[in-house]
């Protein structure tokens, strides 16, 4: 392409002056920028080096852009990408398209820790600009391909990681909008107002709700047809025009500035190390940064920029799976935006017959017809240099398309058609409704053929009444029928080690694991004993990927156990990008998997309770007893510097757990665990007094302490724990809260220092009273949580609600019968079975019987008869006395009595002495040893 001469755009310069004298009463900032425009877009035409302005996923960008590589044959393609991602465009042909080019960082250096994880992807689908030139550069033999944009690395180090927000356009999250995940957008062509009353001026005098439908209108159809030199100057005109008027945010300024030096900088340094002419090469690049100003701008700009050096963060590179749902909430575009544009590019390339470029082997699209050619043609000798064609476009009335009748009753059957299957009552008069208020919208904007989007919002007038009956509204069938939510795939070709030894791993289920929603895979690892290695990747990628991913619905792998048959949901293919990122972590699952349990493990806010998870999990998933010790002694180093009970309920289900699993499948236990026992069992004794009045820690989370010391007393003593600090650590509990004060009551009545006499007498002492009746309610809580540590004590847990009921009123009992519900119900789920046990053991099995019934505290107790007192003979109790001597001293000392055994001949008067001044006590005395 010839440099264009001097002066070509002087009519158009004299027509904006003109037109800026007369708007702003006199030449001023108008003026200027209009100038500043045009010399934008000269600046740009004149460059030796071909700019080729696109915007991102537009098909007239595409189409022209297929137009121009087969026209100019370029030796080298400069690509607006990041810079790192070149060797992963090769991986392009193994995929379905959409798909996403990705940078990903799980270790960060050189940034703030809560960055992490750092995502950088860049979209690619068919009707872009960008996938021609990759195809063409990558298909074509002699064809560099250089990236030029900033790393990766480097999109990081200048700007911040943008917060979730989704633009003003852009549509509800859902399952296929995520697969980029909170990824930073990288992509050619972001060309959008950034100036808010610029964008809502245009929109407003456009009749149109939102960008896209703008774009689509005054952009996308005028320049669908047009040649490669009008083309070009309008879109370097609308980049300059955006450039311009964008807001003073210096920040952002300086970071496209440093951008376009960045491109420009690599560029020469290619040029000057191939020694390529420059008039061989095109620059693709989005419209926004094509019309630059910096001095760096430019085969013959200034060498001032300095490119600093990529910090030491370690980035894996690959591909995941896209939608044009999820580049719409990635760069904040209309819903079903990107749908249109596949279908508008697929009516381009039928109505002008151009033959788009498609990598050799693409999934998802036809065979190349013939060979591509190998030789690249020069370009002919005498090029015409282009012409000032923005003055006749921009005068140029707006082109009306004539109605295509046949096409619009076609859309109106169908989305009638997709309304009956979606459960809507949708006729045959509301297909004419939707086809004569297309019409009507489309005129009413001043456009003679309506556009997808004049009848989207036709059909929902038409169609959605009040209520959506299916899964679907109207605006979503419209955008499925219009093409659809197209979802890409990454090839097995293409896919990190990790993902396809997955792959290969789970081939004897025989599943097609890359199809997209869940399948059920049956495991009979009685029957197949080479499926228990598919188990094992099951669970460990239950335990790594998304919830959804892996959902088994038969079996369970518990500590000890080992099932023989299992059931799963599979979903790999919807969540292969999960499965992809795995793939940066390591080779193996089994590799990430240690590596998440030993960050996890030694995370600075790690819990002891999720340290005892992780080693847990290194039993069940990896059967790394090397992995379990050594996480294992960092559980006990976390507990030694605990100063709150809050995982305590957690600690002790899982310490329980892990010492019944060494007990049975262990000679010894590890010393690990011993350590923990013996550790856990003091520390818990220092912090029991401060639990008791602490506010903050609940009557849960204490009687999880008192658990702790109760189940594993024998142990810790055995160990070389004193059972005096926890006497004293009840001594010095006195807490005021009535569910707290039960707890104690429980824990002393285990210890001995209060009797169950004296509590049952404490439970009626509170019922007794009117003042503590309201509280009642508390203090069973206490006492249901008390099980946990005691449960012996169910039976009285079930004769105090008993009591109560039995004794309190209605209008006593009634006002805080929900509070005893809803706090057995927060508090002691857990514990039900024990009382629900209790209580049917108590109470009668038959309503027959209920009226009978004696509760078992309330029968009298059964005292052993005894025989009349006159039955006992003299002789008779001498000869007991005499066959027991020892009870007879014992007896006697207790009494007070001095003296001794006499002679035999004397014991007969001795004895009868002693029976006749205590008759009561030989009668008792028979009684007892006579039921022994």
């Amino acid at each position: 392409m010839s440099t264009p001469p001097e002066g070509t755009f002087t009519a158009l310069r004299g027509q904006l002056q003109d037109a800026a004298t007369a708007f702003a009463d006199g030449p001023g900032a108008l003026e200027g920028i209009l100038r500043g425009i045009v010399d934008d877009v000269e600046r740009a035409v004149r460059e030796p080096l071909e700019i080729f302005p696109v915007c991102h996923h537009s098909p007239a960008s595409a189409l022209a852009m297929a137009r121009r590589l087969r026209e100019k044959q370029p030796k080298v393609v400069y690509l607006e990408l990041c810079e790192d991602m070149a060797p992963l465009l090769t991986e392009l042909r193994n995929c379905r398209l959409p798909v996403a080019v990705q940078a990903f960082a799980s270790e960060i250096e050189g940034f703030p820790a809560d960055w992490a994880p750092l995502s950088v992807v860049a979209p690619v689908t068919e009707a872009s600009a960008e996938y021609q030139a990759i195809a063409y550069a990558l298909d074509t033999p002699g064809v560099d391909l250089v990236l030029v944009d900033r790393s990766s690395d480097h999109v990081f180090q200048w700007e911040t990681p943008p917060a979730a927000d989704a633009g003003p356009d852009a549509p509800p999250a859902d399952e296929e909008s995520a697969l980029h995940g909170d990824a930073v957008g990288v992509e050619i062509g972001d060309l959008r107002p950034r100036f808010a009353e610029l964008e809502e001026h245009l929109l407003r005098h456009g009749r149109v709700r939102h960008w896209s439908e703008w774009w689509h209108q005054y952009v996308e159809l005028p320049l669908g047809g047009s040649d490669h030199d009008t083309y070009r100057q309008v879109m370097l005109l609308i980049g300059s025009l955006f450039r311009r008027l964008a807001p003073g945010d210096q920040r952002r300024v300086l970071i496209d500035e440093d951008r376009e030096r960045y491109m420009w900088t690599r560029m020469r340094e290619h040029l000057a190390a191939t020694g390529t002419d420059p008039a061989d090469c095109l620059y693709v690049c989005g419209a926004f940064h094509a019309a630059s100003r910096v001095a760096e701008f430019g085969v013959g700009g200034s060498d001032t920029f300095a490119i600093t050096a990529p910090t030491p963060t370690k980035w894996r590179h690959g591909l995941i799976p896209s939608s044009h749902a999820a580049i719409e909430a990635q760069f904040g575009l209309a819903a079903g935006s990107v749908s249109i544009a596949a279908t508008e590019w697929a009516k381009n390339l039928k109505r002008t017959g151009v033959r788009p470029y498609r990598l050799e082997g693409q999934a998802g699209t036809k065979k190349s017809s013939g060979p591509r050619k190998a030789a690249v043609p020069a370009l002919p000798a005498a090029t015409p240099p282009p012409a000032d064609r923005l003055t006749g476009f921009l005068q140029r009335p707006p082109v009306l398309d004539p109605l295509d009748e046949a096409e619009l009753l076609g859309w109106s059957v169908e989305i009638v058609r997709a309304a009956r299957r979606g459960g809507y009552l949708a006729s045959t008069a509301d297909a004419i409704a939707v086809f004569e208020t297309s019409i009507l919208l489309a005129g009413m904007r001043d456009r003679v053929r309506p556009t997808p989007y004049d009848f989207q919002d036709a059909a929902v007038t038409c169609i959605e009444k009040e209520a959506v009956p299916g899964r679907r509204d109207v605006a979503r069938l419209v955008e499925i029928m219009m093409g659809g939510d197209r979802i890409g795939q990454v090839g097995y070709d293409a896919l990190p080690p990790l993902a396809r030894d997955v792959h290969d791993r789970l081939a004897p289920l025989g599943l097609k694991l890359q199809q997209r929603g869940v399948q059920r895979a049956l495991l009979d690892i009685a029957g197949r004993p080479e499926l228990e290695r598919c188990s094992d990747v099951l669970w460990m990628l239950r335990r790594l990927l998304p919830q959804g991913a892996a959902r088994p619905i038969m079996g369970d792998r518990r500590l000890g156990e080992r099932a023989i048959q299992e059931s799963w949901d599979l979903a790999l293919g919807t969540h292969q990008r999960a499965l992809i990122e795995l793939g940066y972590e390591g080779v193996s699952i089994e590799q990430v998997l240690e590596q998440r349990l030993r960050r996890a493990a030694y995370a600075p806010r790690a819990t002891t309770a999720q340290v005892l998870e992780a080693v847990e999990d290194a039993i069940l998933h990896l059967r790394s007893r090397r992995l379990a010790d050594e996480l294992g002694t960092r559980a006990l180093e976390v507990l030694a510097g605990e100063r709150t009970v809050d995982g305590a309920p957690e600690v002790l289900r899982r310490v329980r757990r892990l010492l019944a699993y060494y007990r049975t499948g262990e000679p010894v236990l590890p010393p690990w665990i011993e350590s923990f026992v013996k550790t856990g069992y003091a520390h818990y004794c220092t912090l029991l007094p401060t639990a008791f009045t602490d506010e903050d820690a609940t009557v849960r989370q204490v009687a999880a302490m008192l658990g702790f010391l109760f189940s594993m007393e024998g142990l810790a003593l055995s160990l070389g724990c004193d059972r005096t600090q926890l006497e004293l650590a009840l001594a010095q509990s006195h807490p005021q809260e009535p569910s707290r004060t039960a707890l104690l009551w429980a824990a002393q009545t285990h210890l001995g220092t209060l009797s169950r006499a004296d509590l049952r007498a404490r439970c009626e002492e509170l019922l007794g009273n009117p003042l503590v009746v309201p509280a009642y309610p508390r203090y069973l809580s206490g006492f249901v949580h008390a099980l946990e540590p005691v449960p012996g004590l169910a039976d009285l847990v079930v004769e105090a609600v008993s009591n109560a009921f039995a004794r309190l009123p209605d209008p006593v009992l009634l006002p805080w019968l929900p509070t005893l519900i809803t706090s057995l119900r927060a508090g002691g789920a857990e514990l039900a079975p024990l009382l629900i046990r209790e209580a049917g053991r108590v109470f009668p099995a038959r309503l027959a019987e209920l009226d009978s019934w004696v509760p078992p505290w309330r029968a009298p107790q059964e005292i052993p008869a005894l025989r009349p007192r006159q039955a006992i003979g003299a002789p008779q109790g001498i000869a007991l006395l005499t066959a027991h001597p020892v009870t007879c001293d014992a007896l006697a000392e207790l009494l007070g009595c001095d003296g001794g055994w006499a002679s035999p001949e004397a014991a007969a008067p001795r004895g009868a002495e002693l029976l006749a001044g205590h008759p009561e006590t030989a009668t008792a005395l028979e009684a007892l040893l006579t039921a022994g």
